[in-house]
């Protein structure tokens, strides 16, 4: 008989929402998951990028394709480890509603741009997507251990093996990456996260003829596979049978050893490939662009949304639109300052929104004759 995988709080600190509600037929995790998938911020997933900016084929994955990759693979490793996959399944489904348009390009601009104002980490605005900003400034209202989930998600740090911290924390008050999930489920996803990517990652590049097939190291094809599916066989296996094993949630040596030479290979020859770098850079100047513009528009009307209603520039009208809602539901209590505004709107964007809103401020509407 193999390890029993226990949680360390207590059942019903887990299910705690925002807000009391009475649950239903779907069950607490159920419902998040529902929740989750009807949201706005999920619905926006479909057009941010994954690694491949604004891809003209529809086949290469984008932001709502990985979150769907993360929770069906933490769903499978709980189910093998007889953990709750509902959990798992929504925290995968939500972890990254926090991700910026362009993906860390754009991430690492708005983190620049509002330093001193706590910055921008996605795992953490994630919680304030669904804690606050959520559908048009109402919450999404999900669960504790799926809001832990999300906020201590990452899937960049090394982890290896990973045990749930033993303590309740105020989520709000999590301002950095490395704090650990307080469930197995949370540990899962973390661990999900990268088995996801990283083969999808690849697949994509060797279709896009970013990378050839024989560059691929020969130990990483033959131990753990040539393709998104193999790899992720292998390794969804190899967390189940070494966990089992060791009584502790991880990756064996071998495995994990593959898992990092396949991470230093994709650094190299995908994430730093000169055309992802170039348009990196490109993603970048539109960011940082779009964040002076809407700041300088702020700073002239401040809240006198008729001033933004009668401006010639389309984005002008709706950054109004947005600002008169939200002032109503959550940034008069907050006293939000300017730049948090304007990265929480940025932060929301898809990644073609984006581009049409740098058109709008760059480029004079057409003149009609009609």
């Amino acid at each position: 008989m193999g390890a029993k995988f226990e949680n360390p709080l207590d059942e019903n600190e887990y299910k705690k929402r925002t807000c009391e509600r009475d649950e239903d037929i779907r069950g607490p995790y159920f419902r998040d998951q529902t929740a989750i998938i009807h949201s706005l911020p999920f619905r926006r997933l479909k057009h941010k990028a994954q690694v491949f900016f604004s891809p003209n084929n529809d086949h290469v994955c984008t932001r709502i394709e990985h979150a769907f990759h993360v929770a069906s693979i933490a769903a499978t490793i709980c189910k093998g480890l007889d953990l709750n996959s509902e959990i798992a399944y929504a925290t995968g489904l939500a972890h990254d509603l926090g991700h910026a348009p362009f993906g860390h390009a754009g991430e690492r601009v708005l983190a620049k741009e509002s330093e001193d104002v706590g910055g921008f980490i996605h795992e953490v605005h994630g919680l304030r997507v669904v804690e606050k900003l959520g559908n048009r400034g109402e919450p999404l209202n999900l669960t504790y251990i799926v809001r832990d989930g999300i906020v201590c998600h990452c899937g960049e740090t090394p982890d290896q093996e990973l045990e749930p911290r033993n303590e309740q924390l105020d989520l709000s008050k999590i301002d950095k990456k490395e704090v650990i999930p307080c469930s197995q489920e949370g540990c899962v996803v973390r661990l999900s996260d990268r088995v996801a990517y990283l083969g999808r990652d690849l697949e994509d590049a060797i279709y896009g003829k970013f990378i050839k097939e024989d560059e691929i190291p020969s130990a990483i094809k033959k131990e753990l596979g040539q393709t998104n599916g193999e790899i992720i066989d292998t390794l969804v296996l190899d967390i189940i049978e070494t966990s089992k094993r060791n009584g502790k949630l991880g990756m064996s040596d071998e495995r994990f050893e593959l898992v990092m030479k396949l991470y230093d290979f994709s650094i190299k020859k995908i994430y730093k490939h000169e055309a992802i770098v170039r348009y990196q850079r490109y993603c970048q100047r539109i960011i940082k662009q779009l964040f002076e513009y809407l700041i300088k528009s702020y700073d002239n009307w401040n809240n006198d949304y008729q001033k933004y209603y009668s401006s010639p520039v389309p984005l002008d009208k709706r950054f109004g639109e947005y600002l008169e809602r939200m002032n109503k539901k959550l940034y008069e209590s907050e006293k939000a300052s300017a730049k948090i505004i304007v990265r929480d709107y940025i932060a929301g964007m898809t990644d073609g929104y984006a581009l049409r809103c740098m058109k709008e401020i760059s480029l004079p509407e057409e003149l009609s004759f009609d």
